[in-house]
């Protein structure tokens, strides 16, 4: 919570003496009845007085004063607005070491069960798209508010050699980039969300990727999936180490301002989906809301005056 004329809260110092003076005068309102020691008279000459609830006019009328005060001091706070024609391209890795199965029941299989779930979260306004990458990376579908052409795409993903990060990351871009007539002149809010789970071996490298990205203001999240122990089985009949490179993820996020995430199981990695997709379409905004301060004080100045009505005929 903010002010945006916090100068008009020094109309609180004579609101406060005021309510000195108040609790004052009933100080000595009491010590002047506690010396009149004939209480059956003053019984009988003094009509009855509704005790503590002659406090609650003086106090709704000062609560009112301050409310008043704090509503011209202009008080703010921050919300989340959705932005307009956000975007969020998902670059999904379709390598072979994506077939390990040391998460249940491949990486493969979790991932496109997770990336369904994060693309049915999102906001129907938000443009989504899909880059699958492996030797290559191309755009499988557009950035659009489809979400059954964006989920018949995930779940017809197939795995094939090689990994291109560098080239996955330009394509996001140049997805970005081709979303509607302004995208050029006036690129939308967009949000690259990279999983993988290997190194860069073909393609550019993912230094001079970031570089471009970088430069159009588009953050990448990557997702490092897998283990250490993965392990994918070769025609030949034996098996080959596909450790996870975290490292070279991390280094991608943090040039281009998004956030690096690690996940060794699909429950991990719905997680870190759900953390990005509640954050990538919005951002936050100050707005004023001495209206509602105002409001208050209104139905504290309409109960001052219902109480004083009722209990002593007259108004505050």
């Amino acid at each position: 919570m903010g002010l945006s004329s916090p100068g008009w809260l020094l109309l609180l110092v004579p609101l406060a003496g005021l309510i000195g003076a108040y609790l004052l005068v009933q100080r000595r309102r009491g010590r002047y009845a506690v010396r009149f020691t004939n209480l059956d008279l003053l019984d009988k000459v003094a009509p009855r007085r509704p005790g503590r609830r002659r406090h609650i006019p003086a106090a709704a009328f000062c609560a009112t004063m301050a409310l008043l005060v704090l509503g011209f001091a202009r008080p703010t706070t921050e919300v989340r607005v959705p932005r307009e024609r956000a975007t969020v391209v998902v670059a999904f890795d379709v390598s072979a070491s994506m077939q390990a199965t040391d998460v249940e029941p491949t990486r493969f299989e979790a991932a496109q069960q997770a990336a369904l779930a994060f693309v049915d979260r999102l906001p129907e306004r938000f443009n989504a798209g899909l880059v699958q990458f492996s030797g290559s990376a191309t755009v499988a579908v557009p950035p659009t508010t489809d979400r059954e052409l964006l989920r018949s795409a995930i779940e017809g993903l197939t795995t094939r050699q090689g990994t291109a990060i560098g080239d996955a990351v330009v394509a996001a871009r140049d997805a970005v980039r081709a979303l509607d007539r302004q995208a050029e002149a006036e690129p939308p809010p967009a949000h690259i969300v990279l999983l993988s789970d290997g190194s860069n071996t073909q393609g550019r490298s993912v230094e001079s990727a970031a570089e471009e990205v970088a430069a159009d203001e588009i953050p990448v999240s990557t997702i490092a999936y897998g283990t250490e122990d993965g392990t994918v089985d070769l025609p030949s009949g034996d098996s080959m180490r596909v450790p996870v490179d975290g490292p070279a993820l991390e280094n991608l996020a943090s040039r281009t301002g998004g956030d690096f995430h690690e996940a060794a199981t699909g429950e991990e990695l719905q997680a870190v989906y759900e953390d990005i997709g509640s954050s990538v379409g919005y951002r936050t905004e100050e707005r004023e809301v001495w209206q509602w301060f105002v409001a208050a004080g209104l139905v504290t100045a309409l109960a001052a005056a219902a109480t004083s009505l009722l209990w002593f005929s007259r108004l505050p």
